[in-house]
Parts: structure tokens; sequence; C-alpha cells
């Protein structure tokens, strides 16, 4: 297993990267370039050696329910990759399907009925609210997306 140094040395070649020291001791790097919320690429890097990588929109890697993917064993090739790999994810690219815009929309439908779709940061969900109601909770923004365009709502 890499140690907290080795792994911060190796964060620490992606100037792309902004590094966060946050409490107990722990290590972030943020990607403020991001194209969604999600900003943090490498979280929690721990003196103990573990730590996580965002890997949300990656295939092949085991995360958590946030999108993280554990690095405790990690070489140091397979972190470069991992890291390197979660920086282009979070790029995104101009038009892209499940592109994050903004923390709140309206959405419309014909009968000019409003929906509001909010994102928390805190939750990383997307919510959907018919006033102060409630209607949906949704992972990412293209699923409430597809959630509203099927109930017949569109951005206003």
């Amino acid at each position: 297993m890499l140690s907290l140094e080795q792994k911060l040395a190796i964060a620490d070649e992606f100037k792309e990267l902004t590094r966060k020291d946050v409490s107990l001791g722990r290590v972030n790097y943020q990607f403020d370039g991001s194209a969604y919320d999600k900003k943090n690429v490498v979280y929690h890097l721990h003196r103990s050696g573990n730590g996580f990588v965002y890997a949300g929109r990656l295939d092949g890697y085991e995360t958590d329910e946030k999108g993280f993917a554990n690095i405790a064993d990690f070489s140091e090739d397979q972190l470069r990759t991992i890291i390197a790999a979660s920086i282009e994810s979070l790029r995104g690219e101009e038009g892209e399907e499940d592109a994050e815009p903004g923390r709140e929309e309206i959405w419309r439908n014909e009968k000019r009925q409003t929906l509001e779709l909010k994102y928390d940061e805190e939750d990383l969900m997307w919510y959907v609210y018919a006033g102060l109601n409630l209607d949906g909770a949704f992972e990412s923004y293209a699923e409430a997306a597809e959630y509203l365009k099927e109930e017949g709502f569109s951005k206003a």
C-alpha cells in the first residue's frame, strides 16, 4: 500500500487539481474545471493511506453510493490512471446529455404547471418539487430530466 506522502505526491502531479486540507488531517483534491456539481476528485486521503477517488462516471471500478472508489491498495500506476480518468469524466462535453447545468431549474408542461428541479450538494441528489412537496429524487441530472420529459415537462 502506498503511504499518504506517496499518494499526495501523485495527486500533486495533476496541475488541474487544487489541494484542500480538511478535518482530521485528511486531504481532498478538487477539479475546479468540472462541468458538473461534483468537484472532489481525490477525497479524504488519510495518513493511514486510505482514501477515495471519484469514479461515478467511470466503468470498471467498484464505488460507494456517492461514486467514490476506495484506493487504499492501489499501485502508483492504478492511482494515476483513475485520477486522470476521473478528471476527464468531469470535464464533460458541449451538449452532453447528462451535463448538470445548474443547481435549480423550472420545468413546465402544456397546462402551464411547473415543477422545480434542484440539486442538493450535501445529498448528491437531484430533487423534483411541486411547490413545497417532493415529487421525486434522482441520482443524476439525466435521470431527473428523463422523468420530467416523460411526465410532459420541458425546461422553462
